[in-house]
């Protein structure tokens, strides 16, 4: 009886045990936690992080101390600042990328900042994202270093990560606290990223979609991407396959790959067809075309359909006075101008008509 009471009061003790060791209230934290994330193209970059107050403390050489310092904790005896509070700050990017110029794989990486001096400092993007902060910071795990240049601002009490600047392919990305900003630019290959993805992914349910290929052939003529591949890539769309069906859409793709490569009698060729399969809307659209392209006879003879198959629609007048007047027959420009505007033509188009009418009379 003695052994079993001994034996009860060993379990519980190793119960107990257990819970305080891994059972913890959650509290709130002095520096709460916070996640900043910014889409780039279809790429995501985002940090984890902790937001300290300024509290009325002297931050920049003081409290984060410039250089790189031993924190008295730890193993480092050469430490950045954590550029946040608690445990490592951690950027994540969900694919390659370039940190002010500098290639960075996809992945976690934990995210510090040594302080130069008033106006510089240097980004560190370290291999060890699961680190407390900076006191076990080990340089030889460093996978990235980009010296930047740092901002004033007008005072933000709590450290904050935003982004102040996003572009296509790119976002500036700033660590603003006190009354400084610390900038740096991410960037990403978006169109190589987005073109290998649906290479990857065509071969399954992706790829049994017309409108896909179509998408994705319009995405890389207009992005720097290989045009001898969008160009089998909307073939495909368009003949040759069960989901394959000529349109409008995909024809007149195919016309500007076709005119991008320098086929200008195949583009105009094709145009003339997709013409016959055209809308109001589309024609006019192919009709601006020809007229970039100054291929004037196919603009005025698509403006001219447009003309004949809305004779009551005064933006095919506007649009058809405007190849008139691109070629230089000023009596057809004005005819047909100020026929569009007898049709109580919508504000834009009104406003085009008069304003082709006063360079006209000028």
């Amino acid at each position: 009886m003695k052994t079993n009471n001994l034996t009860t009061l060993l379990v519980c003790l190793l119960l107990a045990l257990s819970f305080s060791a891994f059972a913890q209230v959650n509290t709130p934290r002095g520096s709460q936690q916070a996640t900043m994330s910014q889409r780039v193209g279809i790429s995501d970059v985002s940090i984890i992080y902790s937001r300290p107050s300024v509290k009325g403390r002297e931050i920049w050489g003081k409290l984060v101390p410039y250089g790189m310092n031993n924190l008295g904790f730890g193993t480092a005896t050469a430490a950045p600042w954590r550029a946040g509070a608690n445990e490592n700050t951690t950027i994540t990017f969900t694919h390659d990328a370039k940190l002010e110029g500098k290639a960075i794989k996809a992945g976690t990486y934990g995210l510090h900042v040594e302080l130069k001096d008033a106006d510089h400092a240097t980004i560190i993007l370290s291999h060890d994202a699961n680190a407390w902060g900076s006191y076990f910071y080990d340089a030889s795990k460093d996978a990235l270093r980009a010296d930047v240049k740092t901002k004033a601002v007008p005072h933000k009490e709590l450290l904050t990560y935003e982004v102040n600047d996003i572009q296509p392919t790119f976002a500036i990305i700033s660590l603003v606290w006190e009354k400084k900003e610390i900038p740096f630019k991410v960037e990403f290959d978006v169109t190589n990223i987005v073109l290998n993805e649906f290479r990857d992914k065509s071969i399954g349910n992706l790829g049994f979609n017309r409108q896909n290929w179509e998408n994705m052939a319009r995405f890389s003529l207009n992005n720097g991407g290989d045009l001898n591949e969008a160009l089998g890539w909307i073939n495909g769309a368009i003949a040759g396959n069960f989901y394959s069906q000529k349109t409008f859409n995909n024809l007149a793709i195919k016309g500007q790959i076709l005119n991008k490569l320098g086929k200008t009698q195949k583009y105009a060729a094709l145009m003339d067809e997709a013409s016959t399969m055209a809308n109001k809307n589309q024609l006019n659209t192919i009709g601006y075309q020809m007229l970039a392209s100054k291929d004037y006879n196919r603009a005025l003879k698509y403006f001219k359909l447009n003309v004949k198959n809305n004779p009551k629609d005064a933006n095919s007048y506007d649009s058809l006075g405007e190849c008139y007047k691109t070629m230089g027959d000023k009596k057809n420009a004005i005819k047909y101008l100020k026929k569009a505007l007898s049709l109580n033509p919508p504000a834009n188009v009104k406003a085009n008509s008069e304003k082709l009418l006063k360079e006209l009379d000028a």
